[in-house]
């Protein structure tokens, strides 16, 4: 609870954080959906503009952002000493890996639902009986963002090194996700790629939860909920024996 507490309250405090990953992502939005709404024509689907099919996309991308931006703190702590403080605490390593994670969700879920409030002027309505799944779906979606920055940030000394291997990592799954564009079906190389990222399944389920149109290949709502869960599992498990690790060598 200290540990979310902390990262909460320092992203708040830091409000240039808070304007760069809502409007780099809006830019994104606007730019994207002003340029291919002409020519997008999804196939096999129902005739949607691109502002809207990106919409979700967009919502993603501001938990990217924000899950980048505050799994920042990881390595400065480590680096500040911190973390080592609280390595030697007597405290579990799965309390520090929740509590960062907590953290990281919880800033990305919120920033995400606040972008919500541009949703009207997508052309996205938001169905009362899928809003259990859209918060689930944003819950989701942000402990995993988390989890991945945290894995990559954790064995980090550096913010140009992660910031680095971020936008070779992150950046190309939310590509290949259904985000930008529909995924082609059949055996194609990026089919294939899609199918197997994961970030994928959190797209297609905001995109559900948000009552959207359905897309050719669109797993259905219950299934990517049920990847984006177990992603989250394995992104916990995964940190928490770094953590564990570290903590045995301090």
């Amino acid at each position: 609870a200290a540990l979310w507490h902390r990262d909460v309250v320092r992203f708040l405090r830091q409000r240039n954080r808070i304007i760069s990953a809502l409007i780099t992502p809006l830019v994104f939005w606007v730019l994207l959906g002003a340029g291919f709404s002409p020519s997008f024509r999804p196939s096999g689907g129902e005739e949607i503009s691109y502002l809207t099919y990106f919409f979700p996309g967009t919502l993603v991308l501001i938990m990217l952002f924000t899950a980048i931006f505050s799994t920042i703190s990881v390595i400065e702590d480590l680096r500040e000493g911190f973390l080592q403080g609280v390595l030697v605490a007597p405290v579990s390593p799965g309390a520090i890996v929740l509590g960062k994670f907590l953290g990281g969700t919880t800033l990305a879920a919120g920033q995400a639902f606040l972008f919500c409030v541009l949703a009207p002027f997508a052309g996205v309505t938001f169905p009362p009986n899928l809003l259990p799944a859209l918060v689930a779906s944003f819950l989701l979606v942000g402990f995993s963002m988390t989890g991945l920055g945290f894995l990559v940030a954790w064995p980090m000394d550096s913010t140009q090194g992660f910031h680095a291997i971020m936008n070779v990592v992150l950046m190309p799954m939310w590509m290949v996700s259904g985000a930008l564009f529909p995924l082609p079906s059949g055996n194609s190389i990026i089919g294939w790629l899609g199918a197997l990222n994961p970030v994928t399944y959190g797209v297609s389920a905001i995109r559900q939860s948000l009552g959207g149109p359905t897309v050719t290949g669109m797993p259905s709502l219950g299934f990517s909920l049920l990847v984006t869960l177990g992603f989250c599992v394995i992104t916990y498990a995964a940190s928490y024996r770094l953590v564990s690790r570290r903590r045995k060598v301090s």
